[in-house]
């Protein structure tokens, strides 16, 4: 979700306005200098209107004595990016098995795509790019854009419900429409509110926000209420992601001090976050944590020491852990894929309905 946060959606594209197809190949609120532990949730991150041709959220990190003309400067910049064309930069959409292997790209593209969820019925992947929500078919072929009504400046933080009827999306505010697209509901009253995952259920969503200077978890009723309030600690936390049965929200969080997985109960952490459960705690930044719909695995995204946010076009690692009897086994963390990528790569839940396999997104840039 944030990163340093741009959330970008951007494709190049034919005079006829599709997507344009490359050949298949094989082939913070953290500050942006130091962290600054001691400074407010407040100082570190500003939000600002969304790039509706691109997605981006407008998280934008703030450092200790910014200005707000230099951070009109830094949104200024930030948005002409989002909206610039990026045909040096390729798009790979792949499937791999539960440990990474036997890869099969379901498509490759210029521009930048993002975040696939796997369709409940198994043969779609649903993605983001240029603002737009679109499918394509797991066997591969050409995306097909989602109707999403007058909804605008979609960003990675979207998913498909657990009966595969709906679809929520993310655009400052959290919408559902139904699967096949179509007019969209407004779902959230306070923005921003990025949504990250459905309860097994299908009744709730849980979501990050900011919220009283601070990036929280939340969730709320699909079919309307107000929103609950489920973590409070001063640190960040973001990804929030069901277990298949349940009985735990996980998310990565820098609460420690670094980019942890975490998790919590599925009505909160309770008072002082006491509930709060720490997963990992290594030599790596780590984010968005997925349970696979068995239960038996979770994966997750791995930075290198010291990276700030979750930044696209870095190199990065693809991990999971084993969960015996309910409880992830650190461990033995295993790493399952190395490539360039970040934002984007798998910021929604992406195992396939069986379990069987996963997709995620690598990126290429010329001379890469």
């Amino acid at each position: 979700m944030p990163s340093a946060r741009a959330r970008s959606g951007r494709t190049s594209k034919s005079a006829a306005g599709a997507p344009r197809r490359c050949s298949a190949s094989s082939g913070a609120r953290r500050p942006t200098i130091k962290r600054m532990r001691n400074s407010p949730p407040w100082r570190r991150k500003c939000l600002l209107p969304g790039t509706p041709s691109s997605g981006f959220d407008g998280r934008v990190p703030l450092q200790r004595g910014l200005t707000m003309k230099r951070l009109l400067v830094l949104a200024a910049a930030a948005s002409a990016l989002s909206q610039a064309p990026t045909p040096s930069v390729k798009s790979i959409i792949v499937t791999v098995r539960a440990d990474g292997t036997d890869e099969r790209i379901v498509g490759s593209f210029d521009g930048r795509y993002e975040a696939p969820n796997w369709s409940r019925g198994g043969d779609y992947l649903l993605i983001n790019s240029g603002g737009k929500l679109w499918k394509l078919p797991v066997a591969g072929g050409t995306p097909a854009q989602v109707d999403t009504g007058s909804v605008r400046g979609i960003n990675n933080d979207h998913g498909i419900s657990p009966d595969g009827r709906s679809i929520v999306i993310s655009a400052r505010q959290m919408y559902i429409l139904p699967e096949a697209g179509g007019t969209p509901r407004q779902l959230t009253a306070n923005e921003p509110s990025y949504f990250h995952g459905w309860s097994p259920d299908g009744r709730r969503l849980a979501y990050c926000a900011p919220r009283d200077k601070n990036f929280d978890l939340y969730d709320i009723a699909v079919d309307g209420g107000a929103e609950r309030r489920l973590t409070s600690h001063a640190g960040y936390d973001d990804g929030p992601d069901y277990s298949p049965d349940g009985r735990w929200i996980y998310f990565n969080s820098d609460r420690s001090g670094s980019w942890d997985v975490w998790r919590i109960p599925p009505d909160g952490a309770g008072a002082g976050d006491a509930r709060a459960e720490r997963i990992t705690a290594d030599e790596y930044e780590d984010w968005f944590p997925h349970p696979s719909p068995d239960g038996k695995w979770i994966v997750f995204l791995s930075f290198a020491k010291g990276t700030q946010g979750h930044p696209p076009d870095q190199n990065i690692m693809l991990r999971r852990i084993p969960v015996v009897d309910g409880r992830p086994d650190a461990a033995r963390v295993e790493v399952i894929a190395r490539m360039l990528g970040g934002q984007g790569t798998i910021n929604v839940n992406s195992w396939a309905p069986d379990s069987s396999r996963f997709a995620f997104i690598r990126y290429k840039k010329d001379g890469g």
